[in-house]
């Protein structure tokens, strides 16, 4: 019985301590994703060989989203909307609009604008959740908006991309559509099914699928970097330029609604996080898969991985400085 005991001690500590592990591994994303764009740059063979997965790579990441919500959850959205239906209103206007002036303002050339618009069009992505948790702002209002906006973006980011960049080049609003059906919603669904009716399994994968999600991020991303290398480096100014505007809008704009509109300090914090950061991954997939004839228009997205969470890492920082413990 004691050798039992000791036994279960033991294994809940190594349990902790993995789990401590893997949480400061999952907080230091940002730093883990400029490494893996550096690595994609110096040798793109390591990374090009994902391009066929990443789709199945972008539905696992929206399953890890699913394993973290609960039913409950979108009542208790019900309970308080106010700031939900902020940030969420706030992510399909702000970033879209924003998206589609830089575009028009830089004069930015086709397979951009149409990249820009769509990373813009996308909902908040699973990064602002660890953003939010560093930050020390409220992580289940954060978690709530990124479940709404990504439910919402079924009909709005193949609507909005087709009004705002319809201009640019024909949008397959119908194939978008089923595609957000199929690599968004079913595993998300999948996710939140498994979290009610296996428990003990999701709280055991739950230390591990944050992780796994910023692993596969990487690998999206490093993928199309690694394949559009060439193209990048020609239109390299004018590319991190638009991205960096487009997220520094997005992160001051959401602060100022949010503040206008009288938040407390943590649900500011909180929804000018999830306005600024998009689900980067899903514009990547759906430029990849939609506008195959345009290269470069996945490559906004891919930027955008990076560039949100550098901003949104240094907010973090400083935020958390100014935050008691």
């Amino acid at each position: 019985m004691l050798v039992a005991t000791g036994g279960l001690c033991f294994a809940r500590h190594r349990g902790r301590k993995v789990g401590f592990m893997l949480a400061r591994l999952t907080n230091a994303f940002a730093l883990l994703l400029c490494a893996g764009v550096a690595w994609a740059w110096i040798v793109p063979a390591h990374f090009t060989w994902f391009l066929p997965y990443i789709s199945p790579g972008l539905g696992l990441i929206m399953l890890g989203m699913g394993l973290t919500l609960r039913f409950e959850d979108f009542a208790e959205a019900l309970q308080t909307p106010a700031s939900v239906a902020i940030g969420v209103l706030a992510q399909f206007v702000i970033m879209p609009l924003a998206g589609w002036s830089i575009a028009h303002l830089l004069h930015l050339p086709t397979p951009l604008a149409v990249g820009l618009i769509l990373v813009s069009c996308c909902p908040g992505g699973t990064a602002s959740n660890v953003i939010t948790h560093l930050a020390r702002a409220n992580l289940p209002l954060s978690v709530l908006m990124t479940a709404c906006s990504t439910l919402a973006a079924v009909l709005l980011t193949p609507w909005l991309t087709e009004l705002l960049a319809g201009a640019y080049i024909p949008v397959p609003t119908a194939a978008m559509l089923r595609d957000m059906l199929t690599v968004v919603v079913l595993p998300v669904i999948a996710g939140l099914l498994l979290n009610r009716m296996a428990p003990r399994l999701t709280a055991t994968l739950a230390p591990i699928t944050p992780l796994l999600s910023v692993i596969f991020i990487i690998l999206i991303v490093g993928a199309i970097i690694a394949a559009k290398k060439d193209l990048i480096a020609q239109a390299a100014t004018s590319l991190i330029f638009s991205v960096f505007l487009l997220h520094a809008f997005g992160f001051a704009l959401g602060w100022v609604v949010a503040r206008w509109l009288r938040r407390d300090r943590l649900s500011t914090r909180t929804i000018s996080i999830e306005v600024g950061m998009q689900n980067s991954g899903l514009g990547a997939k759906l430029a990849t898969t939609h506008f195959a004839t345009e290269p470069l228009a996945a490559v906004p997205s891919a930027i955008s991985a990076v560039m949100h969470s550098l901003i949104g890492s240094a907010l973090a920082a400083w935020w958390r400085r100014s935050s008691p413990p």
